[in-house]
């Protein structure tokens, strides 16, 4: 038996309304984060947040209701959340955040790399790294400005690929034989506060390190996160001979790595939950 036409054309609507309504990972986590820290709606922000919510922050108790229960303070605090990249693999959701009035988490302004794992239309699991505000680096660079376009969907896991090599063959195993193998010659726009542009001023920048004392070692890539042009990596190591876990964003261009992000942030021996940083 054929539909008739009127209803054929009813469920078609609805499977375009459906497609329109849908929520993706990104406006998920983009809606909990507004919730918290804009508009300060624990009614949302308890829908879009799992019960069970997993939290990797150290100074945050695990679950939702310590997020529900922070919520006034944050409000009265007048912290002010500005988003500068927002990038989405599968389930797994890297803002690149700025924070205002911050001094609830230990400085007036922050920037910071917050990802989220989405699971059946909830924020499932978090994990952050958060550092102070500097001033622009020796090239005139601040930790958020720069690049915001994504662009080149259909290479997303050539450019994952690309910056898995470089994390795993220069930061891990130090192999800087092959370094000239990730860049396009010295193009490299550098947005840490204490490194310059290009790979003569990364080498400036190790080597002002080195003369300190100061090493900085990557163990492991815990997380390799993209979309496009864009691919983040969560991993850890050491620095200064202190556990660290290192938040770095990168931009592809043309099949090399054109810019960088990061923030490092120590891991403390003791946290507020049983779930580790990572």
């Amino acid at each position: 038996m054929k539909p008739s036409i009127p209803l054929a054309a009813a469920a078609f609507a609805a499977t375009l309304a459906g497609s329109a309504s849908a929520e993706t990972p990104a406006k998920i986590a983009r809606e909990m984060m507004q919730a918290v820290f804009t508009t300060f709606d624990a009614e949302a922000a308890t829908d879009l947040l799992a019960e069970n919510y997993i939290q990797h922050n150290p100074a945050v108790p695990t679950g939702r209701a310590p997020i529900i229960g922070f919520i006034p303070a944050l409000q009265e605090s007048g912290i002010a959340l500005t988003t500068h990249r927002t990038i989405s693999d599968g389930q797994f959701v890297v803002m690149h955040n700025s924070y205002d009035s911050a001094q609830l988490f230990g400085a007036d302004k922050l920037v910071g790399f917050d990802v989220f794992r989405i699971k059946n239309g909830n924020v499932a699991e978090h994990w952050d790294n958060l550092t102070a505000k500097t001033p622009p680096n020796p090239s005139g660079h601040n930790q958020t400005d720069g690049e915001t376009r994504i662009s080149d969907l259909d290479k997303t896991n050539e450019n994952k690929a690309l910056v898995q090599d470089f994390v795993d063959t220069i930061l891990i195993r130090g192999d800087m034989s092959r370094l000239g193998d990730f860049f396009d010659g010295n193009i490299y726009i550098q947005h840490n506060s204490q490194i310059g542009d290009g790979l003569d001023g990364l080498g400036a920048a190790l080597t002002a390190m080195a003369k300190q004392g100061i090493t900085m070692k990557y163990d492991r890539i815990h997380q390799v996160i993209g979309e496009g042009n864009f691919v983040f990596t969560m991993s850890e190591g050491l620095f200064a001979d202190k556990p660290t876990a290192f938040f770095d964003l990168f931009r592809i261009e043309n099949g090399k790595i054109a810019e960088h992000w990061d923030v490092i942030s120590e891991i403390p021996s003791e946290m507020a939950h049983q779930n580790g940083k990572f």
